[in-house]
């Protein structure tokens, strides 16, 4: 099969897939909304809030439930959280249909994802019924019921794509039950961003396989190359940044001021005044702490969160090199300068919004425009991958 031969799709296959991109980026950037206002953990229960489907509306509605002894009711930020629930499982369904339209040719197609499906949602009564072992065990065979699918069946129709695209959902929900039940862990709620971002991703080459507006080029193969080495750069730094958003980080190394004479640090480019702070990159980066820790606000000391914050910085250099190394070989290639422009934008306003965040001291706004920034940047990346393909041979 040719790299970028059409496949055989249902006929509104596309029109659904191109829904799903939108809607997964909405998940996104209100997923970084909920977690930078500090609503993640402002329903402590697990798919319900407060035992509601919704949320209450006061806090007299929560105090009967047994979840307002874990964490008390907060009533302007329950919603957030609950309505980010809402929207993903909104995607999940979604993209249980893209599965279902991609696989209902192959036999057994259908049957192997309703059943896998089925399983995972009997996990979720499983786990409110407090049989945690039993949920788990019907959540693991679903997903093993998917990958194995994705293995075994080719990508012709986008059937594996497709499947494992809705592997990486139930994966990502236990994910988002994960980060409240162990209480914003953060290796969890890393975890959580880059299996948005995954989702996005894939769901965006599908998208664009579907659609078959491909771009032509002779250096396709070359440039294929460059932007995979993009991809991985991009996923480090964006791993990193949500490393350091989970710590609590993103002000290890102050904030808040353009000036010492505002009695600030001199937060960058330098570091609490200094080129090379002390750090202790050790303990900042320990995956995995116990079971139990309530980690809203962090938990490391200043000197792991300054290995964090630095770490992020420096990675941060390496991709604004290499994107605007690349803009350029794109700006170059006939009918790509377009990309290679955008592409470096894109980048220099992500640099300048990581700026602001430590001068403004993580202002709401600013700190969701990044996520959203990385997010576009992990778009066009995803995009050009997509749609390069090398010229037809001439017999």
């Amino acid at each position: 099969m040719k790299p970028l031969s059409r496949p055989a799709l249902a006929r509104h296959f596309h029109r659904f897939a191109w829904l799903a991109v939108a809607l997964t980026a909405c998940v996104v950037v209100f997923g970084a909304f909920v977690r930078l206002s500090d609503a993640g953990l402002s329903c402590p229960d697990w798919p319900t809030c407060y035992g509601r489907a919704t949320w209450p509306s006061a806090p007299q509605d929560a105090a009967a439930h047994a979840a307002s002894e874990i964490r008390q009711f907060d009533t302007t930020k329950a919603w957030r959280e609950q309505v980010h629930r809402h929207l993903a499982a909104s995607l999940g369904v979604l993209v249980l249909l893209l599965a279902l339209l991609a696989a209902r040719r192959r036999r057994f197609g259908m049957g192997v994802i309703v059943g896998a499906s089925l399983l995972v949602a009997a996990a979720i009564p499983a786990y409110m019924y407090g049989q945690i072992g039993l949920a788990f065990a019907l959540a693991g065979a679903g997903e093993a019921v998917l990958l194995l699918a994705a293995m075994r069946w080719s990508n012709i129709d986008l059937a594996r794509a497709a499947v494992l695209t809705l592997a990486v959902i139930v994966f990502q929900a236990l994910l988002g039950k994960w980060t409240v039940t162990l209480l914003l862990k953060p290796i969890v709620v890393m975890g959580h961003l880059l299996g948005g971002l995954t989702t996005f991703s894939l769901l965006l080459w599908m998208a664009w396989r579907a659609t078959h507006l491909p771009i032509v080029l002779a250096d396709a193969r070359v440039l294929r190359r460059w932007l995979v080495a993009g991809l991985v750069v991009l996923g480090v730094q964006i791993a990193l940044g949500g490393w350091t958003s989970a710590n609590y980080a993103a002000l290890a190394c102050g904030g808040g001021g353009w000036t010492t004479a505002q009695h600030h640090y001199l937060d960058f480019p330098k570091c609490v005044g200094q080129w090379w702070p002390p750090t202790d990159f050790r303990e900042g980066f320990v995956l995995w702490r116990g079971i139990g820790v309530d980690y809203e606000g962090g938990v490391l000391d200043g000197a792991s969160r300054i290995a964090i914050q630095m770490a992020h910085r420096m990675m941060a250099v390496v991709v604004l090199l290499y994107m605007l190394v690349l803009a350029v070989r794109l700006f170059r290639l006939p009918g790509m300068r377009g990309w290679g422009a955008l592409l470096a934008v894109l980048v220099l306003a992500q640099v300048a919004l990581g700026v602001l965040n430590v001068k403004l001291a993580l202002p709401l706004p600013v700190a969701v425009l990044h996520n959203a920034g990385a997010l576009a940047l992990l778009a066009v990346l995803v995009t050009l991958l997509a749609r390069l393909k090398e010229p037809e041979p001439v017999a």
